[in-house]
């Protein structure tokens, strides 16, 4: 049996169908279903993705046409293919507990008539289920049944964020609003890391996946994931996130978390950045407001219960500076460096430095080449605004 390196973002939404109705309202309208194939297979270089709000039954119609026309094919492991990449069929939930603010969880199915008959369980028991992360008006238990009757993974979504999160939202432990057992993964989010999350023990035997949320095209590929398995489908994605048959996680790779939105606590009122017992103070020192929001930095330091431990299994954690993250580089410029390289993962990770600089320029050059060196320095983000690369990171050359 010969594994492969799979490459596969795991989370990512559709604005719009293709005839405009808005299923992820906060979503680019250009991101449709089709749109994000092509984006994965041309221009990202990714073998395997998720589409969250493939439940959404104007989706689905339009997924049906393509696999009528042949634009698209089942996988019989689970999965659509679209040229060389395949799309696994995903949704966003929001649950809410007694006594617990709510959480997003992630749900994967392996066929399309596994998550259309998902959908129709969805339908009675929410509001809106042509939209994207609907509350679901059932105990969070039953939703575990209904996922695995139907063969699907159910992950609980960017865990430690402030806003509708499972650590950052509902509750300092998993295991009082899911049974631990019927889950095999969780989504890191952009603002933690594997060395953060491995500071809560319950986490210690589940695989870590890092994703990029993505609400437009530019978006996608973020955060991903490199998979050890044979090929890129439903049934070895389960295995690779259950470590079963030789399939694993090979690699996460992700933003440094002083990038992400949330990485440190913030008054958004002015702007500043607060230590954690300041913050807890509930009123701004700067301002005198109260709207702060918690970093995931500080809320994993209040629910530690351990030293950040990392087990056996778990993969490295590989932090990469997506493209739009890098100072004074426009569309054109990116543009032309697709051109050359094919993919932006070739661009940050394989494309000779000598060569991204006949393309774009020195100073870009120099900026890829101190983040494949994990040289760069960063302004840290908080409060809803991502961090931003220091343009003086790691002086002239």
């Amino acid at each position: 049996m010969s594994f492969r390196r799979v490459f596969a973002d795991l989370h990512i939404h559709i604005g719009r169908t293709e005839s405009g109705l808005p299923v992820k309202i906060s979503a680019a309208r250009n991101l449709t279903f089709h749109e994000i194939v092509r984006e994965a297979a041309h221009r990202k270089g990714l073998d395997m993705i998720s589409i969250i709000d493939a439940h959404s039954p104007p989706v689905q119609e339009e997924i049906a046409r393509g696999l009528e026309r042949g634009i698209y094919r089942e996988d019989p492991e689970g999965g659509i293919i679209y040229g060389g990449t395949t799309a696994i069929l995903g949704t966003e939930i929001e649950v809410k507990k007694d006594g617990m603010g709510p959480a997003h969880l992630l749900a994967y199915f392996s066929t399309f008539a596994s998550i259309r008959r998902f959908t129709g369980w969805l339908s009675r028991h929410m509001k809106n289920v042509r939209l994207s992360t609907q509350r679901l008006h059932r105990p969070v238990r039953e939703l575990q049944e209904r996922v695995a009757e139907e063969g699907g993974l159910l992950i609980p979504a960017h865990v430690f964020t402030p806003f509708k999160s499972v650590y950052g939202s509902a509750t300092d432990r998993m295991s009082r609003l899911l049974d631990m057992d019927g889950i095999v993964a969780v989504e890191l989010g952009l603002s933690a890391d594997a060395s953060m999350a491995d500071h809560l023990r319950e986490l210690s035997r589940v695989s870590f996946v890092t994703n990029s949320d993505a609400h437009s095209l530019g978006k996608i590929g973020r955060e991903y994931n490199e998979f050890r398995i044979t090929r890129p489908s439903f049934r070895e994605l389960e295995l690779a996130l259950r470590r079963q048959e030789g399939r694993g996680i090979a690699a996460n790779y992700g933003l440094n978390p002083k990038l992400g939105k949330y990485y440190r606590t913030r008054c958004t009122g002015c702007g500043a950045i607060l230590s954690p017992d300041k913050g807890e103070l509930g009123r701004c020192p700067c301002c005198g407001g109260n709207r702060i929001v918690k970093g995931v930095s500080d809320r994993i330091a209040e629910i530690a219960d351990g030293p950040s431990e990392s087990p056996a299994h778990r993969p490295p954690y590989v932090y990469q500076v997506p493209l739009e993250f890098i100072p004074h580089l426009g569309p054109k410029t990116l543009d032309r460096l697709l051109a050359k390289f094919g993919t932006e993962m070739n661009v940050l990770h394989q494309a000779p430095i000598e060569e991204v600089a006949d393309v774009a320029g020195e100073s870009i050059a120099h900026f890829i080449r101190l983040a494949r060196e994990r040289r760069l320095e960063f302004e840290e983000g908080g409060g809803g605004a991502y961090g931003r690369v220091r343009a003086s990171s790691g002086g002239a050359d």
